[in-house]
């Protein structure tokens, strides 16, 4: 269970880790529903879920009569759950895939996309590991490409000047958007991976994984670095233009490249017209501090305005899905938004 009131992003981190992301709910709810308590249901990405945890906590304590579950199967098993009426609204660190609108509109789930953030996906590595303090966006592909199953097995095969020891691969699952935006960036197609990887959806099985062996490297957002920096090195990508480490200012000069990106959530049109889920999306869209709070990156106020403008009226469908957002800037999303 999530407490009541704010105390801060690392009791937050503390939370969740220890709940084992299986799900985070804002009030006992037997003692609430009891109450005759209303109920907003919200699944889907690990990396959107510390912000929406963040929001589910403080929209509870101004709203005690509200109940709201968060759960962590992944960007694309949350899609399934929404698009199959399960839920109210998805975390999605992608857009929604042709599949999942297909799907949506097979059930008649209709959708208002709004994105909320920004996110740096963070390459890291074991503290003890002394030589990956950078790594070029094809040495990401020489350790992940499919045709590297098997056959890139120690990091001396990814640069010749790193030591002779097994690499010792972590990464999220097939039902991650960080998965999906990962593969697309580095190894040019989504979802194209070698598999003989140590895979969860779970971030905090990641951080887990590569803090205890110091020839290990994973990936996923910046948010579950910043929370354990003391457990993790977090290596610069050169895409180009020379070595730049993860963070909030090279996201927003939009020279961190390619593994910048926007991320959402998707409101059921159905269920925004309940009172609960209507006032939680407001709230949400009206403490985008939170974002930064938990270590992502704050959209500027016209971002939120627009989203706002969005969701009261109601428009539904999606303008980022089935174009390329490996890449985009945070101006580069305004504009798609069509913010002037």
């Amino acid at each position: 269970m999530v407490a009541n009131g704010v105390q801060g992003k690392s009791r937050r981190f503390i939370l969740f880790g220890l709940a084992g992301a299986l799900v985070a709910t804002v009030a006992s709810v037997p003692a609430v529903l009891s109450q005759g308590a209303r109920l907003v249901k919200i699944d889907g990405s690990s990396t959107v879920f510390p912000i929406t945890e963040a929001v589910a906590e403080e929209f509870q304590a101004a709203n005690p009569g509200v109940n709201v579950t968060v759960g962590i199967s992944g960007t694309g098993g949350g899609f399934e759950k929404f698009c199959n009426g399960e839920t109210d609204i998805s975390n999605a660190s992608r857009p929604i895939k042709q599949s999942e609108m297909d799907a949506c509109k097979a059930n008649g789930i209709e959708y208002i996309e709004l994105p909320i953030a920004y996110d740096a996906l963070t390459v890291v590595v074991n503290p003890r590991n002394t030589w990956a303090n950078s790594l070029t966006v094809e040495e990401l592909k020489t350790m992940w490409e499919p045709a590297a199953q098997g056959r890139i097995t120690n990091w001396n095969q990814v640069r010749s000047s790193f030591p002779d020891a097994p690499l010792k691969l972590f990464g999220p699952g097939t039902d991650s958007g960080t998965f999906d935006y990962f593969t697309e960036a580095v190894v040019g197609d989504s979802g194209e991976s070698r598999a003989d990887y140590t895979a969860s959806e779970d971030d905090n099985v990641l951080v887990q994984g590569v803090s205890r062996d110091v020839n290990a490297i994973g990936y996923f957002g910046l948010a579950y670095y910043e929370e354990n920096q003391g457990r993790l090195k977090a290596v610069s990508i050169d895409g180009g233009d020379g070595p730049v480490a993860p963070s909030p200012e090279t996201v927003n000069n939009g020279t961190y490249q390619p593994l910048s990106r926007p991320i959402f959530i998707y409101v059921s049109q159905a269920a925004a017209e309940r009172p609960e889920v209507e006032s939680f999306v407001n709230f949400y869209l009206d403490n985008p501090q939170l974002a930064s709070e938990v270590g992502y990156v704050q959209l500027p106020s016209e971002a939120y305005d627009v989203a706002k403008t969005n969701f009261e009226s109601g428009k539904v469908g999606t303008v980022f899905a089935n174009r390329d957002t490996v890449g985009v800037s945070i101006p580069d999303l305004l504009r798609l938004e069509g913010v002037r």
